[in-house]
């Protein structure tokens, strides 16, 4: 199981390597930084580093059953609570930037402005954190006084007291799932009308950001699976800790460590203008490595 451990780290390393070299490549150019669609693509890496850094940790901490105080653990899960929900929602709002774009070509320039983009992190910030904020504040009201001085294994399951807490914190997760659902739907298929539609250039354009849309939404969906990964482990942990371990190692793979290794694929490569900019960052440190 240490090998497997050890693949892991790999995987993490090389990720956290990667989407640095991206936000670094953000930085070059001054129309990445004022563009709607690039400014939501950084927030996204930077989302992504952060919750691969700390959930990486309590992976660790967790397969070596290591404890720590409740306060520090509770510090923990705020900040990766937090960005579980930002990748997701920052992914929708970019697929409704896609739909402004393609769909509302005329009112781009007003809906997508630096000002709007400002706004529109702060509005996803506040939407992922409202989850852990309900659920955090009926863990307190529910909580005996001194318990964030114990010592426990930092795992989501801890601030469980009552099943129906689980309960609410699963419904809240299926809710903003057939929220953000419903907005990828409803951008695609406006998006493959006017695809039918449109010809020549316009036609190439469009279909590029259908594929965009489709990719936003298999990345979405392994982010909205992963939030429901507590709940199977939950299960199978009061069948057997053997195959409790073997889930959490896949869920781990499949639905933390995959989805956020789709970002880079989407607009690092397949954006033009960015891969250009990547490939010109990339031949700079080459020639001042040699």
């Amino acid at each position: 199981m240490n090998d497997e451990i050890m693949l892991i780290q790999v995987f993490v390393v090389l990720f956290l390597c990667i989407n640095l070299l991206l936000i670094t490549t953000f930085f070059t150019k001054e129309v990445f930084y004022t563009t709607m669609r690039y400014v939501l693509f950084a927030v996204t890496l930077m989302s992504d580093c952060l919750f691969l850094f700390l959930s990486d940790i309590l992976f660790i901490m967790n397969f070596y059953r290591y404890t720590i105080q409740m306060w520090l653990c509770l510090t923990i899960y705020i900040i990766s609570s937090l960005y579980l929900f930002v990748t997701p929602v920052t992914l929708t709002a970019m697929t409704l930037e896609r739909y402004v774009a393609i769909c509302l070509p005329l009112r781009h320039a007003e809906l997508c402005s630096q000002r709007s983009t400002l706004h529109g992190i702060l509005i996803i910030h506040s939407l992922s954190s409202l989850p852990s904020i309900v659920f955090l504040s009926i863990f307190f009201a529910s909580a005996s006084y001194g318990s964030d001085t114990q010592g426990r294994t930092c795992t989501v399951e801890i601030f469980i007291i009552h099943t129906w807490q689980g309960h609410l914190r699963s419904a809240i997760s299926q809710f903003y799932f057939l929220i953000m659902c419903i907005t990828i739907v409803f951008s695609y298929v406006k998006i493959m009308r006017v695809a039918k539609a449109a010809s020549g250039e316009d036609k190439k354009s469009t279909w590029r950001g259908l594929r965009t849309v489709g990719l936003h939404a298999l990345q979405l969906l392994l982010c909205l699976i992963q939030l429901c990964c507590p709940f199977i482990e939950a299960a199978v942990l009061q069948i057997n800790l053997m195959l409790f371990i073997n889930v959490r190692y896949f869920n781990y793979i499949t639905f933390i460590l995959a989805p956020r290794c789709l970002s880079p694929l989407i607009y690092g490569l397949r954006d033009e203008m960015f891969f250009h900019a990547l490939k010109r960052l990339a031949l700079c440190g080459l020639r001042k490595k040699h």
